[in-house]
């Protein structure tokens, strides 16, 4: 499949998901087991045929959509095991951006950069109050969403601190991807831990800045290459 008819896929596939995480019922939630795990995939598709995947940013960032993969098709079971298969997954995914990020990093930016300095307040307010509710409703899932939390953060820390050389373009598209990424993920911890909301409108909202995250981080990326090569 072209890199282009790959990346339409992919979109409408991530609009289709979302419209079935907003809806309630059998139905819906079957046809997710056909739309979810078709993701990635897509994805990955359009960006190797863009990147070719060379360098190691393009090579970090196509291991994170593998293990991106593997979490969302875990999620879609229920119950502590898949939450917890689905959390490990995507917590290798985020070291495999951390260590995409970090091979393109400024090396002559200051330790305490803006950005690293936001992914600390984040992490020094949200994830604790994360960890103690899903404590609260599991004691196991303490120790694990805590972990998550910090690896999330760091990820958004390490694209803020890309190389100047790429352009200017593809780390604004890079940073928009990783601030989607943590917000998906803040609103799913909100509706796990402490809300419970049942409308699925919280779903939708997982499943739409979810998806646009990890689409603009391979846009991103992919411009950061072309400009390499």
């Amino acid at each position: 499949m072209k890199p282009k008819l790959a990346a339409l896929s992919y979109v409408a596939l991530a609009a289709a998901d979302t419209v079935l995480a907003s809806r309630p019922g059998k139905g819906a939630r079957a046809a997710r087991f056909v739309t979810k795990p078709l993701l990635m995939p897509a994805l990955a598709t359009a960006f190797i045929g863009a990147t070719e995947g060379h360098g190691a940013l393009a090579k970090g960032t196509a291991a994170a959509q593998a293990f991106s993969w593997g979490g969302d098709v875990a999620l879609l079971g229920k119950g502590d095991t898949a939450f917890l298969s689905g959390l490990g997954s995507f917590f290798a995914g985020h070291l495999g951006y951390v260590a995409a990020f970090s091979s393109a990093r400024d090396r002559g930016l200051e330790p305490l950069s803006p950005g690293v300095k936001a992914a600390g307040v984040v992490l020094a307010t949200a994830a604790p109050v994360m960890a103690f509710a899903a404590g609260r409703q599991q004691p196991k899932l303490r120790a694990p969403v805590a972990a998550y939390s910090a690896v999330l953060a760091s990820m958004f820390a390490a694209s803020t601190r890309l190389d100047p050389n790429i352009p200017p373009r593809a780390r604004r598209t890079i940073m928009a991807g990783t601030g989607l990424f943590l917000a998906s993920d803040t609103i799913l911890a909100t509706r796990e831990f402490l809300v419970k909301d049942q409308s699925h409108k919280l779903d939708a909202a997982v499943m739409a800045t979810y998806t646009a995250g990890q689409g603009l981080i391979a846009a991103g990326v992919a411009q950061a290459a072309a400009h390499s090569g």
